[in-house]
């Protein structure tokens, strides 16, 4: 028997892979939470699959996400980066990027981590949509709309609501699997 998914996944096997492995998992490691951060503000104006098929070129131009190396960066590595075809040649991405990862340590260092800090948009636990199809899903939430302003106050850039809510999505703070879909019961948990 063949598995119901999303329909936003289509059948494109990397995002068929990236819906049912990771799409709406709980994260709650700083890294991975900042590259889902920097990899939504990327996708800012393009398609999610975009972003995928150029995943594994953004982890080795910005070292692996690694926000305290993406802090020192410098204008070599802007030039670097704008001249990197693997990756979204935007500058004011790029700019974003690197004052993002500024400004996620400083959250690091006023609330211990910065999954302690973005996990109170939704007072530590998913949110379990009960999504019947595409249509239901929402562009932004109240609590998306809290999470960019206060992300915008510490001064990230590339954090306007939609994406503050895509973001949620991608790391599980927020389960809109449709409710026909195998992952819609694991992501509940």
């Amino acid at each position: 028997m063949e598995k119901i998914r999303c329909q936003w996944c289509g059948t494109n096997p990397l995002m068929v892979r990236y819906h049912d492995k990771e799409w709406g998992v709980p994260v709650h490691d700083d890294r991975k939470l900042f590259e889902f951060l920097i990899l939504e503000g990327a996708q800012a104006g393009l398609n999610w699959q975009t972003i995928l098929n150029r995943w594994e070129a953004y982890r080795k131009a910005f070292d692996n996400f690694d926000a305290a190396k993406i802090a020192r960066y410098g204008s070599k590595d802007v030039k670097r980066l704008l001249a990197d075809p693997g990756i979204i040649r935007n500058r004011l991405k790029v700019s974003a990027a690197i004052g993002n990862a500024k400004a996620f340590l400083a959250i690091k260092e006023e609330f211990g981590s910065f999954d302690a800090y973005v996990w109170t948009f939704v007072n530590g636990k998913p949110i379990n949509h009960k999504v019947k199809n595409m249509s239901g899903i929402p562009f932004t939430t109240k609590e998306s709309d809290a999470m960019s302003k206060d992300l915008l106050k510490h001064g990230f850039k590339f954090v306007g609501s939609t994406i503050c809510y895509a973001f949620m999505q991608a790391v599980g703070m927020v389960n809109d699997h449709e409710t026909k879909c195998f992952r819609y019961a694991f992501s509940k948990r």
